[in-house]
């Protein structure tokens, strides 16, 4: 049994794999001062560009956040919040009663002439079942900021997303569908890079040495991985590795193994064809009763009654 059928070296391939990103393009929003817009909650993951001009977004208990031209912002599970003109905007229209405007462009608020701020922005949904291992690992904001090292490679993408909401050209929304997910992979590299901000594995990824061990564990499930193995991949002893990968990742590394394995079981059981004997040697287990018990640790039921009700 080939591990490579469930597995993937690369572990932010291998989350996006299972997560199978959605993504939806809302129209643009054009707005002249003042105005103010108030958004939903979200249970999955929002992102947004501020096209031209600037505004302020604010989120339920989180301060306001000033977003200038260019500026890139993603949002984790977020609660309701609002873009608006100013800081203290107190009246919001609800994004959900916007009209569009005449020419189909976009949502406009104010008059054209007045207009102050273009943003554009993309919703995704992911698969109900493992969207822990993403949003748990994101802050409630991710800001890259238009002077940001990366912020040329954005504004590039940033066009290419205008340029394809605007465009009836056939095809539209294949390509909008790639590029949100392209735009979303580099900011969760940002947030990756960003030291400040721990980020359990996504964070991990940017330690040579725990970022090492997390890729071999991801690239083969089904070795029976030790400590010492994992630790030599990232030239640690055991106790400096252990110690160091539960600071960034937040669990052990064998602890986050077994996860990891009960997450690609429980994904190929809903939607794959393996038995559960394949199963058990793809991720590592000697035997099917032996991946049964781990199973039901982790996840609380059988293998089969897992793929039975899932189905």
């Amino acid at each position: 049994m080939d591990a490579g059928v469930i597995g993937s070296r690369d572990p932010m391939v291998g989350v996006m794999g299972l997560l199978r990103p959605r993504a939806v393009v809302p129209a643009p929003l054009h707005a002249a001062s003042p105005w103010a817009v108030r958004f939903a909650p979200f249970p999955h993951v929002k992102l947004g560009v501020v096209v031209d001009g600037r505004c302020w977004l604010t989120l339920d208990g989180h301060e306001p956040l000033l977003l200038e031209e260019g500026d890139f912002y993603l949002l984790g599970h977020p609660p309701q919040y609002t873009l608006s003109s100013s800081r203290d905007a107190v009246s919001a229209l609800s994004a959900a009663t916007l009209p569009p405007n005449t020419t189909g462009r976009g949502f406009r608020i104010g008059t054209e002439a007045g207009e102050d701020s273009y943003t554009c922005s993309v919703d995704f949904t992911f698969d109900a079942g493992d969207t822990s291992m993403l949003l748990d690992v994101l802050p409630r904001v991710v800001h890259v900021r238009a002077g940001d090292p990366r912020g040329a490679l954005f504004m590039n993408l940033a066009s290419l997303l205008v340029f394809e909401i605007e465009s009836p050209s056939v095809g539209r929304s294949l390509v909008l569908e790639h590029l949100a997910q392209i735009i979303l992979v580099h900011m969760l590299r940002a947030h990756a890079g960003n030291t400040d901000q721990p980020g359990g594995w996504l964070a991990a990824l940017a330690d040579d040495g725990i970022g090492a061990a997390l890729r071999a564990m991801h690239e083969d499930v089904s070795r029976r991985w030790t400590l010492a193995e994992l630790a030599e991949i990232g030239r640690m002893s055991r106790s400096a590795f252990a110690a160091a990968f539960k600071a960034r990742v937040g669990t052990p590394p064998l602890t986050y193994l077994i996860k990891w394995r009960m997450t690609l079981a429980r994904d190929a059981l809903r939607n794959g064809s393996l038995s559960n004997s394949e199963l058990a040697a793809a991720t590592g287990y000697e035997s099917e009763s032996a991946f049964s018990t781990a199973f039901r640790r982790e996840v609380g039921s059988s293998p089969r009654h897992y793929r039975h009700a899932a189905r």
